[in-house]
């Protein structure tokens, strides 16, 4: 059984995408983000950085004590070395599997942030980071199709831990004042996932723990007002 430390963020649904696709038994246990949950001790136990998602694998490969992980990339790659699957172990597709799941993690997941941020919840518009941040996430739009172009997943003809890390910060496109119109090959392999049964589950169970999210004065102050002395204090 592995626990799932969760919220209705995009780095949670890549972990309901990799755990309804493989059929690995596990439970959530949410974590509501905008009223301060992720600072409670026994999160912070397993995810130091107060950060969703989390797991906990109380049957780890090696047979021992129950293993820990936080941050999603690593939840996903553990994950896929525990199942043996959306991870290739031919060299060639490993590497470039690994090499689109860290693009994600340092590039398309930031960006796409920093543009959710200015868009919808900073207090005042910031016409030049709302700027910068949009074209930077069409950039990053354009790249993923470009690599689409003459493949269906993102690491070749297979769905991947790539594709799975991806998906969940193109879905909301829209807010991101993007026009997948324009990304064609995107476009494609984005409705290719959406359609996956899998999908339709994880984003089911997503409505039913959180459908309405709501960030009021409260969860702006928890989400957005964090600093060194949020680490620090008992």
């Amino acid at each position: 059984m592995i626990d799932l430390h969760y919220w209705t963020t995009p780095n949670g649904h890549k972990i309901t995408l990799f755990l309804e696709e493989t059929g690995l038994p596990y439970r959530i246990v949410p974590v509501n983000i905008g009223r301060g949950e992720q600072f409670q001790p026994d999160f912070l136990r397993i995810a130091p950085n107060n950060r969703i998602p989390a797991i906990v694998d109380h049957a780890p490969a090696d047979g021992g004590a129950p293993v820990a992980v936080f941050e999603s990339g690593a939840i996903l790659l553990y994950l896929a070395e525990k199942t043996g699957r959306f991870l290739s172990t031919e060299l060639r597709v490993r590497l470039d599997t690994l090499q689109w799941l860290f693009w994600q993690m340092g590039g398309l997941g930031p960006m796409a942030g920093q543009n959710h941020h200015f868009v919808q919840y900073a207090p005042e518009r910031i016409p030049y980071a709302i700027e910068r941040y949009v074209k930077e996430t069409a950039r990053l739009y354009a790249v993923l199709d470009r690599r689409l172009a003459d493949r269906d997943f993102i690491a070749g003809a297979d769905y991947s831990i790539a594709d799975m890390a991806c998906y969940p910060w193109i879905v909301p496109h829209d807010r991101q004042q993007q026009d997948l119109a324009h990304f064609p090959h995107l476009a494609r392999w984005f409705d290719a996932i959406r359609a996956r049964p899998a999908t339709v589950r994880a984003y089911a169970l997503a409505e039913r723990i959180h459908a309405a999210p709501v960030v009021d004065d409260a969860a702006r102050q928890v989400l957005f007002g964090q600093d060194a002395g949020t680490v620090k204090r008992p």
